[in-house]
Parts: C-alpha cells; sequence; structure tokens
C-alpha cells in the first residue's frame, strides 16, 4: 500500500462563467419545439411535454451555483496526463493509509454520478464499515467529458488509451505504486484493461458488467445483435425482453458509432435537444418503475446535463464510441485469463438478459464466453438497480467493492 504523503498537487475549485450561463439561459428562451402528436407513451423517443417542463425548470427554477457549490464540498484537480487535459475530485481517505482507487464512468454519465459513494468509501467507519478499509478516492472526468476538456488534436481517444492515461496519472502524477480500480459502462471497460495492462500494479478491480474488451470490435459494432435475427420458436417472454433490451440500447449505439459528428452539430447548439438525447438513456437505462424522478430528481438531471453544456463536451463524449470501433483494442500480453486482476462485478436486474432471472444471473455469466476472460473473484447481482449502479444502489455497490478488495491490500 502506498505510503501517506501530501497531496502534490494544489486544488482547482469548478467554477462556470456568468457569461456561459447567461448563453444557456438565452438558448433556453429561444428553444424551438417540434410537433410531438400521440408520443405520450415515449413510443417515438422522448415526450415533448416532459422535456418542456424540464426546459422550464431549467430556465426559471434551477439553481447552477448551488450545484456548483456542492460538487465543491469535495476537492477538485486540473493536471495534464501526457498532453490531455484531466479534471479530477477527490475524496480524501480516513485514516493512516487508505488505499488509492479511481473510479471511472462512462456515457451519458459524469463524474458527479460517483458522488453518493464516494464518502463511504473514503471513511467507511463514518458509515458503518470497517475503517481500516479506507479509500483515497479519485473520481476522473473521463477525457473530453465534462472539466476534462476540451481534447488536444488527437481525435483518436478511446477506452484503452484512457487506461494508459489513467496508470499515468496514478503511477506518475500522483505517485502510487500500487492502486486499486473500478468503473461502469464504458469505465468498466477502462478498468478492464487496467486489470489486463497492469494487473501487477493493482489490488484489484470492482466493475458493473462483466464484457470482453472485444465488445465494440467488428463491422457491426452498432448493432447488439451482430445483424443476426431474433431465434425462432422463443417464448414469448424471452422475445419481447429481446427487443426490449435492443430497442433501449440500439438508438444511441448507432448514432455514436456512425455519426457522432453529425449529431454532434444539433446538441453542442441546443441545450433543450442535448438533454433530451442523454434524458432518454437516463429514463430508459435506470431502473425507475417508469418514474425517472424516483432515480434522478429534477435537479439531478440538469446538474449532469450542466456538465455535459457548460464544458462544450456532447460532441467529443459521443465520438469516443466511434473511437472504441475505429480503433480497436490491442492486447498487452496472451495469457488467461486476459484480464488477471483479481475481478468482483456488480450485476443487477434492469439489465439482466433475456430469459435469466436475478437468482440465475451469477451462473448465467460463469456459463458464457465472457467468464474466462476475468479472473472474477467476486460476483453478486442484486434484483434492483439500473445502468447508473453507484448512483441507484450506492449502498450495495459499495458492500460488493469492499468485499472484492477485502484481504488483497
Amino acid at each position: 500500500m502506498s505510503d501517506p504523503r501530501p497531496f502534490p498537487l494544489a486544488p482547482a475549485p469548478i467554477h462556470v462563467p456568468d457569461d456561459v450561463l447567461a448563453d444557456l439561459r438565452q438558448r433556453l428562451d429561444l428553444t424551438r419545439w417540434p410537433v410531438d402528436a400521440g408520443n405520450q407513451d415515449w413510443y417515438y423517443g422522448v415526450d415533448r411535454a416532459y422535456l418542456r417542463e424540464l426546459v422550464d425548470y431549467w430556465r426559471t427554477g434551477y439553481d447552477w451555483r448551488k450545484a456548483e457549490a456542492a460538487i465543491n464540498a469535495y476537492e477538485h484537480y486540473q493536471v495534464d496526463v501526457e498532453g490531455v487535459p484531466v479534471h479530477f475530485m477527490r475524496r480524501p481517505g480516513a485514516g493512516d493509509d487508505p488505499t488509492p482507487l479511481i473510479l471511472t464512468h462512462g456515457w451519458p454519465w459524469t463524474f458527479w454520478h460517483w458522488s453518493k459513494v464516494v464518502d463511504p468509501l473514503a471513511d467507511p467507519g463514518a458509515h458503518g464499515g470497517d475503517p481500516a478499509e479506507a479509500f483515497d478516492v479519485i473520481v476522473p472526468s473521463f477525457p473530453g467529458f465534462g472539466f476534462s476538456t476540451p481534447l488536444p488534436d488527437n481525435p483518436d481517444m478511446n477506452f484503452w488509451k484512457v487506461a494508459d492515461l489513467w496508470h499515468s496519472l496514478m503511477t506518475k502524477t500522483l505517485g502510487h505504486d500500487k492502486y486499486a480500480a473500478a468503473g461502469c459502462d464504458v469505465g468498466a471497460l477502462v478498468t478492464g484493461q487496467l486489470g489486463h495492462k497492469y494487473a501487477d500494479e493493482l489490488y484489484a478491480i470492482h466493475i458493473g458488467s462483466g464484457q470482453k474488451l472485444t465488445l465494440f470490435e467488428g463491422d457491426r459494432a452498432w448493432d447488439l445483435s451482430g445483424g443476426r435475427p431474433i431465434p425462432e420458436g422463443l417464448p414469448a417472454g424471452v422475445h419481447a425482453r429481446v427487443v426490449e433490451l435492443e430497442k433501449r440500447f440500439a438508438v444511441h449505439l448507432a448514432a455514436h458509432v456512425l455519426g457522432p459528428s453529425t449529431l454532434a452539430y444539433g446538441l453542442t447548439d441546443s441545450p433543450a435537444g442535448m438533454l433530451a438525447w442523454i434524458l432518454e438513456r437516463w429514463v430508459k437505462w435506470s431502473d425507475n418503475g417508469g418514474d425517472v424522478e424516483t432515480v434522478f430528481s429534477k435537479d439531478d438531471l440538469l446538474t449532469h446535463a450542466m456538465i455535459f453544456w457548460v464544458t462544450n463536451s456532447i460532441g467529443t463524449s459521443i465520438r469516443t464510441y466511434a473511437n472504441n470501433n475505429r480503433y480497436p483494442w490491442t492486447p498487452s500480453h496472451d495469457r488467461r485469463p486476459v484480464i488477471e486482476a483479481p475481478t468482483g462485478i456488480t450485476f443487477v436486474g434492469h439489465e439482466n438478459p433475456p430469459g435469466v432471472t436475478t437468482d440465475r444471473r451469477v451462473q448465467s455469466f460463469l456459463d458464457s464466453d465472457r467468464a474466462g476472460w476475468y479472473n472474477h473473484v467476486n460476483l453478486t447481482a442484486h434484483e434492483s438497480g439500473g445502468h447508473f449502479i453507484p448512483w441507484e444502489i450506492p449502498g450495495h455497490w459499495v458492500d460488493d467493492l469492499r468485499r472484492t478488495f477485502r484481504g488483497r491490500r
């Protein structure tokens, strides 16, 4: 474990200039609304009535400065890592020797999606845990997302290149000989790559899925089915689940992989348009029982949206998908398992595969061709929870992560 030492950097609190906020208000005031007849059931995408309700609140009720103050209750830093601007939030670990831990988000996440778990991870003794299990928590913004902008003229940023940046951040910038890593969504691929390439310098990893690092490869990476038809003869419920899952993810995958720059022009110019695009993912990917505000309040939704808007980062955030396909993953060794670092995985019910119930989720993974990729040591499935695991079921995530690292640091 790393020796306790003074933190080597000076904090750089978040502050959005007033003129950026004034420009946003003007754009919201001038929103031009499309006709959206017959879409109360969201069949055609985001319902105009709810989006307009959110935009009206954004214009007249939402307080960014209040959100900014809550964000700045934590330490923030801006560093250059191998020529790439990187922002990260830090929650110092309690005690004399906390384990350094880097948490990686995905899309349309922001670093703030980790905000519910950083305190119990950093100070477990104050949250019903063992004080000896404290982490020094580092939460970067993915390059090209939020305050890790603007990206320099290297337009090929993808998940496995981010893993190299994170390793440099943790070992060179922050000076740790060994560290822990965790991630969800594309952040799970970054974390998996760390566990593949840098296993000897990691205590373990914990992720929110168990995908192969080749997930985005191939000519049809934008199509979850690879172009295969749904098999005939499936039970009606299984067939419906296949269709539901493919509808849930297909639209953004296709657009982000096949035409991110085209999409970015509209999303960068219109805050209402950008909100609609990411709102649909928060609505459909979270386990909300039909009411997104049971998971994300209006203020929560708009704070996450603001992090994309005020940094002009929606375009570079969605470009990552195309780069994961255009610049395929390159293995660093041919050993098995591919990801040698001890690995814990948290599965959630809202993403159960077709025909698989939560009580069979772990076994389903073990029976799949993905299990052999990981040195898995801690597999847990929860009935509740959706795609944004540390935000939706933070207590379960913290418990699962602690269990993965117990006895390994």
